[in-house]
């Protein structure tokens, strides 16, 4: 008896340490959270888009209004919501959503209320900036203005941002496309650090080149170090969301998004 002890001790203790090598390795990935823009599935009905989540195991979503439109019922958000819990995935923001005038300002938070979400991610004019403030205020709910790199011309990258929403509430804040950041001659890492506090949340995602001209790509491929990112949200106790919007092969989309799934939970593991 005592010899059949002495050989299943090393194996109980193998046994041990891999399982506790294997939590040690769920809770660094489960130091930032990772979720799906929206965006990612503009070919895919809700169920088609839930289904891919599933088997790369992403439990977070920002709203599209493909998937949610802006003018659905209670009873819409509702059975919405249903198919979202039943896929163990949780809507936490809703959005982009671009606004012309004050009165799609108030669409989008009327919508974002009764979605029952607390930030959006929106596009609005210069004009109404002192407006989305104004409601902010009213509502408690938080809004990230999105870069869409040199092609827009308001708000290509984090700085511009920052330069219109410094001195409104601190529910104005952005939601941080390291990738078109990059695009526009931007140093994502640098504007990471420097706007903290007002990055609400964050499009995850590498691109082929620091110019225009750069594509999206898997996360693992591009021009963006992305440990040395991962480090520097670490380092600002990121809490929101980090969402990988790919931008690439978007009819077949998954086999890129789940290398970068993989690439970002291997480079969390790592770190």
């Amino acid at each position: 008896m005592a010899g059949t002890a002495l050989i299943a001790a090393p194996s109980l203790l193998s046994s041990t340490a891999n399982a506790f090598e294997k939590q040690s390795t769920v809770n660094k990935q489960d130091r930032l959270k990772l979720g799906m823009a929206g965006y990612s599935f503009v070919h895919f009905d809700l169920d088609q888009s839930l289904a891919m989540m599933k088997r790369i195991e992403v439990r977070y979503l920002c709203i599209k209004d493909f998937h949610l439109p802006l003018t659905s019922s209670a009873e819409q958000i509702a059975a919405f919501h249903k198919k979202l819990a039943d896929a163990n995935v949780k809507g936490y923001a809703v959005g982009p959503i671009y606004t012309k005038t004050t009165a799609d300002i108030d669409k989008a938070f009327d919508y974002a209320k009764r979605v029952g979400v607390d930030l959006i991610v929106g596009i609005p004019e210069i004009k109404d900036l002192p407006y989305v403030s104004q409601k902010c205020k009213e509502t408690n709910i938080r809004y990230a203005i999105h870069n869409h790199g040199p092609e827009d011309k308001i708000y290509p990258n984090a700085t511009v941002i920052w330069n219109n929403i410094k001195a409104l509430d601190k529910n104005v804040g952005m939601c941080f496309d390291m990738g078109h950041n990059m695009r526009d001659g931007q140093d994502p890492l640098k504007d990471l650090l420097r706007y903290k506090d007002r990055i609400f949340d964050l499009h995850l995602k590498n691109v082929t080149s620091a110019t225009k001209d750069g594509k999206t790509c898997e996360l693992g491929r591009g021009v963006i170090d992305i440990p040395a990112f991962t480090k520097g949200l670490l380092k600002i106790g990121y809490k929101g969301s980090c969402s990988i919007e790919f931008e690439k092969d978007m009819k077949d989309p998954l086999p890129g998004i789940a290398e970068t799934v993989g690439y970002f939970r291997g480079v969390l593991s790592a770190i």
